[in-house]
Parts: structure tokens; C-alpha cells; sequence
């Protein structure tokens, strides 16, 4: 894919907690699509050929704020927080989650609902494990999947 198909396409990240940084800046280099890093002032990250970092203050939505009010139609947005993925599918993104999920309207409420829920139970005392460690396959499996999605969309640019 060459930047003249990609037609103002962007991937944002919402970089903070993001673990794949490295794959995403490759996979969208590969695939001429420029990338913006949104992280707060606490991360350290550096931009590169391609990949913009746009620092937003340590509130504790900045970033997404940032984010939400910045994405346009067709952008790819990457982002482990439902809340963010919600917004970007209402303004006509495409979203992934870190590992590789694909968020969309089919799954979106039960994953909002969920979130509710673990956050009611969290106000109760009560903490789950977490999710688990990162691994090389999770890294593998996003790639896989945002080089999946962006040559999808550039056969759609070509239709």
C-alpha cells in the first residue's frame, strides 16, 4: 500500500499502555500508512519515520479525549479501553485491540456491559487477575491482524 491509497488514513494509537508500539510503526511503514502516537507526558516515546507522538497532560482521559476528538472516518484505531473503541466505531474508524481483537458494533455493547460490570465489582472490593502476560504470539497475532486490516482496506480504496 502506498501512501496516495491510504488517502489521509491514519493509525492512532492510544499509546500509553500500548505493547506493540514497535510492530505497529513496522506494520505501517510496510504499508505507507503514517501512524500517531498519543501518549501522556509520563510515557516516554520517540516518533520516527512515519510514526508522529503527540504528548497530552497526565489526566487521566487526556489521551483518549485527544484521541476521540482527532480521529476522522476511515482512521484505524488501536486501544485496549472499550470506552475509546465505542467512540472511534460512532465516528466510522476501524478498531483493534492490542492483541490483535477486532472491535465492532457486533460485540461493543457486551464488551461495555463487562466493563460495567468488573468496575461494579471492583467499587464491591472485589479484583480479578488481570489480564494475562503479553506474549510473543500476542504480538505475532496483532501484527497479523493490522497487516490483515490495512491490505483489506487499501482493496477497498482500489474498488
Amino acid at each position: 500500500m502506498n501512501s496516495s491509497d491510504a488517502r489521509g488514513r491514519t493509525i492512532v494509537v492510544d499509546a500509553d499502555a500500548c505493547p506493540v508500539k514497535k510492530e505497529t510503526a513496522d506494520v505501517a511503514r510496510a504499508c505507507g500508512v503514517p501512524v500517531m502516537m498519543v501518549s501522556s507526558y509520563a510515557h516516554e516515546l520517540r516518533g520516527g519515520e512515519g510514526v508522529a507522538v503527540v504528548r497530552v497532560d497526565n489526566s487521566d482521559q487526556s489521551a483518549d479525549l485527544y484521541i476521540a476528538n482527532h480521529i476522522k472516518p476511515g482512521d484505524v484505531v488501536l486501544t485496549g479501553d472499550y470506552g475509546l473503541a465505542a467512540l472511534a466505531l460512532a465516528k466510522g474508524c476501524h478498531v483493534l485491540s492490542f492483541r490483535g481483537q477486532t472491535y465492532d458494533e457486533t460485540n461493543m455493547d457486551m464488551m461495555l456491559e463487562g466493563r460495567h460490570a468488573r468496575a461494579k465489582e471492583r467499587r464491591r472490593g472485589r479484583h480479578s487477575k488481570g489480564p494475562k502476560p503479553f506474549s510473543a504470539e500476542d504480538r505475532n497475532f496483532f501484527q497479523h491482524k493490522l497487516t490483515k486490516l490495512l491490505n483489506l482496506l487499501q482493496e477497498n480504496v482500489q474498488l
